[in-house]
């Protein structure tokens, strides 16, 4: 049973170790099966997905993502298929509450990363997500629920910041005079 966001991987692909190998044509099915990706473990699949997703965002043969700017994509590409395959986990397993956490703490990065990519160069950011099949809603402004007791609390701080700046300008007022004064008395 292949986990659905491997469900592009054809079932039958070959681990990469054993692809190329000429004796492959010749071997039985069971034996194809157990050196397929359908039974290989959580980390190799990782692997094959990772590749993949950054295959798709690569622009060129050449691109490895060496610039900063660049380089976003491919690192948003292995966030998504570290997000993907801990959301095969956590349907399997929904009490894995550690993985979940790890799960969170890279949609966090993955989401900051994408914001970034989105000021600095919006039309990488568009074929990022378009090819990752990513869904980007920008994060809502905060606002404050007002209540009385806030509304209260406020007009509270302003009084006493008024009252605070009156009293500072007095000693300010003082000090100047003073300063004034001992003025003339130099010249004089």
């Amino acid at each position: 049973d292949i986990p659905s966001h491997l469900d592009d991987l054809p079932p039958t692909m070959l681990k990469k170790d054993y692809a190329n190998l000429p004796i492959m044509n010749r071997v039985d099915d069971v034996v194809k099966r157990v050196l397929s990706l359908e039974m290989a473990s959580q980390k190799e699949r990782l692997k094959v997905k990772k590749q993949q997703l950054v295959e798709k965002v690569r622009r060129s043969p050449n691109d490895n993502g060496s610039f900063e700017p660049l380089s976003l994509p491919f690192t948003v590409a292995i966030l998504t298929a570290k997000i993907r395959t801990l959301e095969e986990h956590l349907q399997r397993h929904p009490k894995d509450k550690s993985n979940r956490r790890l799960m969170l703490m890279d949609l966090d990065r993955r989401r900051k990363m994408l914001g970034y990519l989105r000021r600095v160069n919006y039309s990488t950011f568009e074929k990022t997500c378009q090819e990752l099949d990513i869904q980007y809603s920008p994060p809502q402004p905060y606002s404050r629920h007002v209540t009385k007791r806030w509304l209260v609390k406020k007009a509270l701080c302003i009084k006493v910041f008024q009252e605070k700046q009156k009293l500072k300008a007095a000693v300010r007022l003082k000090q100047r005079r003073e300063r004034q004064a001992r003025a003339r008395a130099a010249r004089e």
